[in-house]
């Protein structure tokens, strides 16, 4: 990556603080590793193995996105014993007994549940941080829609969705015990079926008169904005509202999705100010870096966006494997993508043929300020 002039990180803690951890822990007979994004694998391996250095004898097992999308070279790189691809949870329990026999040694392991029904799972461990600033909320799994550039309908080929009474009996459980007023939905498809899951979640939550802040970093869909919906998310306190609009050329995106047209980006854009929501609060994201995309789409949905009176977002591309788009990232990209997962991290823009360029990232946010 000799053309890519900035440097490369890792997010994540240092590995001694990670060691020093574990060096207090009993051995346990069996350890799940989850993963996400693709590119970060190098951070799979170095906790694998370091995991591997304290606990010599343990099994590790991998799941997760990058073990998903990228089975083959999960397997052959990230130094865990087993790797197993796709939604795992109902096999969780044969995973253990396979691997350590404690089932049949009648040792209740704790993961008794419905794996076809989301109420029935436990709320996921956040208490074990020093410290929760935030909760994550996921009020469905899977997505209707089949993106090309999006891998939600691979990763989760069934859409599920929770009930309003679970999702807001949690909400109250972390608000209570741990005093969280920060929630953050990560739903791909927060506002899909309103009437039965986000509308009685918000009503319910009003009626309870909690004093909250909620975020959608992972985009909502904006066909689904309606007045009723937009109302409602102002007076329960939603602050951050990101909508997929993807992009603003609404003439030449069907190789990209049917999610949204202009009237319906007009409309929910309207029904969001008609509600309270200011410009600095809801912001469209637009993806920059596609294969064979134009400078000029990109500065033309900028100025579409800030003309709609919300602010735009650029959300970078990222080509990912068993997506409808990937044989053409493959095609257009400057890396060999199917070599290394890492030529796919989308900072360096792996698509566009030129190379790197601080002048046109820096061209475009000098854009969306002016």
């Amino acid at each position: 990556m000799e053309d890519v002039n900035r440097r490369f990180s890792r997010y994540g803690i240092k590995k001694k603080w990670l060691y020093d951890d574990l060096a207090t822990v009993p051995e346990p007979a069996l350890i799940l590793v989850s993963s996400m994004m693709t590119y970060w694998y190098p951070g799979v391996q170095e906790t694998i193995a370091l995991i591997k250095d304290c606990f010599p004898d343990t099994p590790v097992i991998l799941g997760g996105v990058y073990a998903s999308l990228c089975y083959e070279h999960a397997v052959k790189h990230s130094g865990a014993d087993r790797v197993y691809s796709g939604v795992c949870n109902a096999e969780v329990l044969n995973v253990v007994a396979d691997v350590t026999g404690l089932p049949d040694r009648g040792i209740d392991i704790g993961l008794q549940f419905d794996s076809a029904n989301l109420d029935s799972y436990p709320y996921p461990s956040w208490d074990i941080q020093r410290q929760i600033g935030f909760v994550p909320l996921l009020t469905s799994t899977g997505c209707p829609f089949a993106c090309a550039y999006c891998a939600s309908h691979y990763l989760n080929p069934s859409f599920q969705e929770r009930s309003a009474d679970t999702v807001v009996s949690e909400i109250i459980f972390w608000h209570q015990k741990y005093n969280i007023k920060d929630f953050v939905f990560y739903d791909d498809a927060l506002l899909v079926n309103a009437d039965q899951r986000a509308v009685p979640i918000m009503e319910k939550i009003l009626n309870a008169r909690l004093k909250l802040r909620f975020h959608t970093p992972n985009a909502i869909h904006i066909r689904e904005i309606t007045a009723l919906t937009a109302n409602l998310m102002f007076q329960v306190g939603f602050k951050t509202v990101r909508l997929g609009l993807e992009s603003a050329l609404f003439g030449d995106r069907q190789k990209l999705d049917n999610k949204v047209t202009a009237d319906e980006f007009r409309r929910a854009v309207a029904h969001l100010k008609a509600a309270g929501f200011k410009k600095n609060q809801v912001g469209a994201y637009l993806l920059v870096g596609l294969p064979g995309q134009t400078l000029y789409s990109i500065e033309s949905s900028i100025k579409l966006v800030k003309k709609s009176g919300v602010s735009p977002i650029l959300a970078y591309y990222t080509p990912i494997p068993h997506t409808v788009l990937w044989d053409e990232a493959v095609n257009s990209s400057r890396y060999d993508l199917e070599a290394d997962p890492v030529f796919t991290n989308n900072a360096i823009f792996p698509c566009q043929q030129k190379n790197f360029s601080w002048e046109v990232i820096t061209y475009l946010k000098n854009l969306i300020a002016a």
